[in-house]
């Protein structure tokens, strides 16, 4: 059963959506985060269930995020995505809190080839899991805020709030 909620956060509305799972913690295991306005987001349809109590847990971690508190997500998702989406969004959960690194860099840890940069810039452009799977930490290989389904200015104030960016 597909369920999900809004929460307010310093980038918005977040919508979050997610599966009932036995062995989540609280539950729900996130299928999608996604802020308005974003390229590819989830948009609620008919059939889901409203349930805040669902994301409790979720939630949690994602306020103690946004309060600096939490700097590593423990949150089940549904996996999703091709088999090479998930090489390049598992690359995507090993990139530290704080740091940055190229879309080459992806490319060489997922072992592509150096041709490969724009599909792996394609796959990172849809990770349904905003946040929590740290796509925002991704950048240029010049140091270039580029790419960010969320839009450009979220991707900043995400890199602001972590310390791998100064305010402008």
């Amino acid at each position: 059963m597909t369920v999900h909620t809004t929460i307010d956060s310093p980038l918005g509305e977040l919508l979050l959506v997610g599966e009932r799972s036995a062995t989540a913690t609280g539950g729900t295991a996130l299928v999608s985060l996604s802020v308005p306005g974003q390229k590819g987001g989830a948009v609620v349809q008919e059939g889901w269930s409203e349930d805040a109590e669902a994301f409790a847990e979720i939630v949690s971690q994602l306020r103690s995020y946004f309060d600096g508190e939490l700097t590593r997500f423990d949150i089940e998702c549904v996996a999703g995505g091709t088999e090479f989406q998930r090489r390049v969004w598992q690359a995507l959960e090993s990139i530290p809190y704080g740091t940055t690194v190229s879309y080459g860099d992806i490319a060489r840890q997922i072992g592509a080839p150096r041709t490969a940069v724009r599909s792996v810039g394609t796959a990172i452009g849809r990770n349904p899991l905003l946040v929590v799977r740290p796509c925002h930490r991704v950048i240029g290989a010049t140091g270039a805020l580029t790419g960010y389904a969320g839009g450009l200015e979220r991707k900043e104030r995400l890199l602001v709030h972590e310390g791998a960016l100064q305010s402008a």
